[in-house]
């Protein structure tokens, strides 16, 4: 859901910076390579250690890197499917990175084996919710449903969350019990979310099933007709 508006305004807001890079021969690739190893920096380093508001700071310096190789690939003229591949597969490494923080400082430090496998849980099925996508469409559905709780909507709950946890260092009281309620809230929407793409990929996969056997039976009537 976030995609649909959010993605559009810092598209705009990012084109200048886009530009500027292209004028310094930076490539669209060399930019989704860089953000994705800041992002892990983030969340692999800082996070483990329950330093989240640094994490997040870091993180948050990097991920708009996602829409920035975009940017320019398009400014450029060099859109490509190899492009569009390494983007696509880097964001699973940059969102496995940010649970998989998530989930080592509850199994260390942070000493919660619920919201550890809580984390665990957010990491997979975020995967299996992009695969179910990326899988409905290679099969020639168009998989046409926007889940409750997508990629963008996993960052942002979970990064915002956990930057306003990380205020616990610093002083601010109770404001640490935001991070498990995110960790829940991504975890139902992303089970939610993936209910939603496999009803929807069994709907258009009968649909489509169907209008091929009408078809081959229409053209068998032709010809014995």
């Amino acid at each position: 859901m976030l995609n649909k508006y959010a993605r559009a305004f810092f598209t705009r807001v990012l084109t200048p910076f886009a530009a500027f890079l292209l004028r310094r021969g930076v490539s669209p690739d060399a930019v989704t390579l860089i953000g994705t190893a800041g992002v892990m920096a983030g969340a692999l380093v800082f996070f483990p250690r329950g330093e989240f508001f640094w994490g997040t700071i870091v993180i948050t310096l990097f991920v708009f890197s996602d829409l920035v190789d975009g940017n320019m690939a398009r400014q450029a003229g060099i859109s490509s499917r190899w492009g569009a591949f390494l983007d696509s597969t880097l964001d699973r490494v940059a969102d496995g990175a940010v649970f998989g923080g998530f989930a080592l400082w509850y199994a260390g430090t942070g000493d919660n084996d619920v919201l550890c496998a809580v984390s665990i849980f957010c990491l997979a099925s975020g995967q299996v919710v992009s695969y179910t996508k990326a899988r409905g469409e290679s099969i020639g559905l168009p998989v046409a449903v926007n889940g409750l709780v997508e990629r963008a909507e996993r960052l942002v709950i979970s990064l915002v969350a956990a930057g306003l946890a990380g205020l616990h260092a610093f002083g601010v009281p109770g404001i640490d019990v935001l991070l498990p309620i995110a960790l829940w809230i991504v975890a139902v929407g992303s089970a939610v979310t993936l209910g939603q793409r496999v009803v929807t990929v069994r709907r258009e996969a009968a649909e489509a099933d169907a209008a091929t056997s009408d078809g081959n039976a229409a053209r068998g009537n032709e010809t014995t007709s």
